[in-house]
């Protein structure tokens, strides 16, 4: 298969159409051509305007491990260009940063999901380009969780920095795919176009959305290791807006959860009680694991770990979102007195709840909070708004 990012190094006549015209690329770690050169340094290298970078959060060089750690502004010291952070005194690109450039390149990977802040930082830099008159170019990649939907969609009123539109948690659409919705769903009017890849097949086994075997796995995100932590994260993110560890800290972020003092089968007892159809598709371990920073650092904690590379993975029946929504629902009904929604602030945002902003209104916390509530009251509203999505998106697809 061919990345947007290799079809325009290998395509003249899409350079072609840039010559001549100062050029900003946005990108980050994973940046990277089919043979792993940086995209900058490519794009520098086909003899094409590169006037800056911008860099979206955990930098440019994705330097900055933990969450929610700004960056600064700096000099490329190969290119020489200045590197505007979109994460840092503002994340909305400014009308200097535009000033030195007439098209704006995206390249982008993405982990599928609408809480990832890469999708945001689109969405801004398509509201800045439209103001300032600049085009932006998306250069796309694959979803690597590829076309399923889950989660509830974004409530009116809810959005933030992790909640950039009214997407489920799981929207199984591309970067270029989003910027087409972005434009037509928020009437941004900017001259967009799409270097769609050549080649990929979302359903294909066995990496249904990555391919596997043709492109390395190069970390989007510092805690963004694997295929296996794609795969987890529109469900395991939840656990950042909790007292829980999702596992920062550990070899296996946002792939295993737990806490001090959880028994790991007691709760995996009480989630196949409560949902077992919540739980196909996934292997579930019960495991311990010791965090060395973020919550419960250097403290043990029982948990479980989620699977999805062993042979009984099951890509179209696996849904994260639900099995971490049922877990939270055991948890709290096996712990009712504990501490669960962690209250801090979270993404630039301090009067409203993490869990809230992630999973995009009031209604899951709700739901788990709720002693009353089933398995089936939330699944009808899960139901309603991924069958509506996949109405909304269709238009969208190339």
């Amino acid at each position: 298969m061919k990345l947007g990012i290799d079809r325009l190094l290998a395509e003249t006549e899409l350079r072609d159409r840039l010559r001549g015209r100062r050029v900003g690329l946005l990108g980050h770690p994973a940046s990277v051509t089919r043979t792993l050169s940086h995209s900058l340094d490519a794009l520098v290298a086909s003899g094409l305007d590169v006037a800056c970078a911008f860099g979206p959060q955990h930098g440019m060089r994705g330097e900055k491990q933990d969450n929610m750690i700004e960056s600064a502004d700096y000099v490329d010291p190969v290119h020489g260009i200045p590197v505007w952070s979109l994460y840092g005194e503002t994340r909305r690109p400014t009308d200097e940063m535009l000033d030195g450039v007439d098209v704006v390149l995206v390249d982008l990977q993405d982990l599928g999901c609408r809480i990832y802040t890469f999708v945001t930082t689109l969405r801004y830099m398509l509201e800045a380009a439209a103001r300032c008159r600049k085009s932006v170019w998306v250069l796309d990649r694959p979803n690597p969780v590829g076309r399923p939907i889950e989660g509830l969609r974004l409530r009116p009123g809810w959005e933030s920095f992790v909640g950039a539109g009214p997407l489920p948690m799981r929207h199984g659409l591309t970067l270029g795919e989003l910027a087409r919705w972005f434009t037509a769903s928020c009437a941004i009017d900017v001259h967009l176009e799409v270097v769609a890849m050549e080649g990929w097949s979302p359903d294909a086994a066995p990496g249904f959305g990555w391919p596997l075997g043709e492109l390395s796995w190069v970390n989007p995100s510092p805690n963004a290791p694997s295929l296996s932590m794609a795969r987890c994260y529109p469900g395991t993110v939840l656990i950042e807006g909790t007292e829980l560890s999702e596992g920062r800290g550990t070899t296996r972020p946002l792939e295993v959860i737990g806490a001090p003092g959880l028994d790991p089968k007691t709760i995996l007892a009480e989630m196949e009680s409560l949902a077992p159809e919540w739980l196909r598709g996934v292997r579930l371990r019960a495991c311990f694991f010791e965090p060395t920073f973020q919550k419960h650092a250097r403290v043990l904690c029982g948990g479980v770990q989620l699977h999805v590379d062993h042979p009984g993975y099951d890509h179209e029946a696996f849904r994260p979102f639900r099995v971490v929504a049922l877990l939270l629902k055991a948890y709290r009904r096996l712990h009712p007195e504990a501490p669960l929604w962690r209250q801090f602030e979270y993404e630039y945002e301090r009067d409203r709840l993490a869990i809230d902003l992630l999973a995009g209104g009031t209604e899951l916390r709700e739901w788990v909070d709720d002693p009353s509530a089933r398995p089936g009251d939330l699944e009808a509203l899960l139901a309603s708004d991924e069958a509506s999505w996949e109405r909304e998106r269709a238009p969208h697809l190339l």
